[in-house]
């Protein structure tokens, strides 16, 4: 019988740190063993639209899709040698922990060891784990907040100044935020730059996370061009999602070869971070293959602790 999980045993069974080993191990093997990740579809609806998106992983034996739609998020996982359903999972946190941490395994690779102060723009339901997932990676001194909303950044700030060991401010500008910090995340919905480049130093790591369509984006021009490297989770994803790169691969100022995969990076296929000085930039937009990668260890963890409730023939 398939397990049915809830959004709560989800949290309980695995964290941020699962899901940064379990997305090392799947997209390590992606290009090796078959992986097959197929991007987003949009299905559209009277209101907003129906999400769908699909990926097997060979070597684990397991295939999956999620679909969600006005904050309903379900995630199948299936295993096709058995030829059936070991598990539906509601899957909005799911989502939020595995997105996170693909921007941890992007931080881990790319920005420089001694990086110590981060900031994000940001403060809605997937900005916690981004900030986890950075701090699972690397030990800060400073995690700098901003929103628009001065309540929501300072009661953001709080909550995360009791979960990490490490000093958290509220800032009043995304100027502020981002300007000397070593990593920069955006986690917005915003559908026109929130960061610049000019804002950018030297030796800098940015995580552009939250805007995954055409009519939105995080960033200007000049902070994608000042980058030396820059990655992706999905390249054939990004030429439909990430209007940052699509506007200037349109434009022949970038080209899609020259953007580096998550799993290229992490099997060595391209070099990583080569100098203390370069800008890199991960423009993460959420794949299949995470979800696949985070539930197979929400899965075991399930059976192994006898949590979930049974269901089907």
């Amino acid at each position: 019988m398939a397990l049915y999980l809830t959004e709560a045993e989800v949290e309980e069974l695995a964290g941020v740190e699962d899901a940064i080993a379990a997305l090392r191990a799947a997209f390590a093997d992606w290009g090796t063993d078959g992986v097959d990740n197929k991007p987003r579809q949009r299905i559209r609806l009277p209101s907003r639209a129906m999400n769908l998106m699909g990926a097997s992983w060979n070597s684990a034996d397991l295939c999956g899709h999620k679909s969600y739609f006005s904050g309903c998020f379900y995630f199948s996982l299936y295993s096709f040698s058995e030829k059936r359903l070991l598990a539906l999972i509601e899957a909005n946190r799911l989502g939020a922990i595995r997105t996170g941490a693909a921007s941890g395994v992007a931080t881990d690779i790319l920005s420089r060891a001694d990086a110590s102060t981060f900031g994000i723009i940001g403060t809605g339901r997937q900005a916690r784990t981004q900030v986890l997932a950075v701090a699972a990676v690397r030990k800060l001194d400073q995690v700098r907040v901003y929103s628009r909303s001065e309540e929501k950044r300072a009661a953001f700030a709080e909550d995360m100044a009791g979960r990490l060991d490490c000093e958290v401010v509220a800032v009043d500008s995304a100027e502020a935020c981002i300007r000397g910090v070593d990593i920069a995340t955006t986690m917005t919905s915003a559908p026109e730059p929130v960061l610049f480049g000019d804002w950018l130093s030297p030796g800098m790591h940015v995580n552009a996370t939250g805007a995954n369509g055409f009519e939105r984006r995080e960033l200007d021009d000049d902070a994608v061009m000042r980058a030396s490297l820059v990655s992706t989770d999905q390249r054939e994803q990004a030429k439909i999602e990430a209007r940052e790169l699509m506007d200037l691969t349109g434009e022949g100022r970038l080209a899609w070869d020259d953007i580096a995969e998550l799993g290229e990076l992490l099997r060595g296929d391209r070099p990583g971070r080569t100098g203390d000085d370069q800008i890199t930039l991960f423009k993460s937009l959420g794949l299949a293959l995470e979800d696949v990668a985070f539930a197979k260890t929400v899965y075991e963890r399930a059976v192994a602790n006898g949590v979930g409730r049974e269901f089907g023939p």
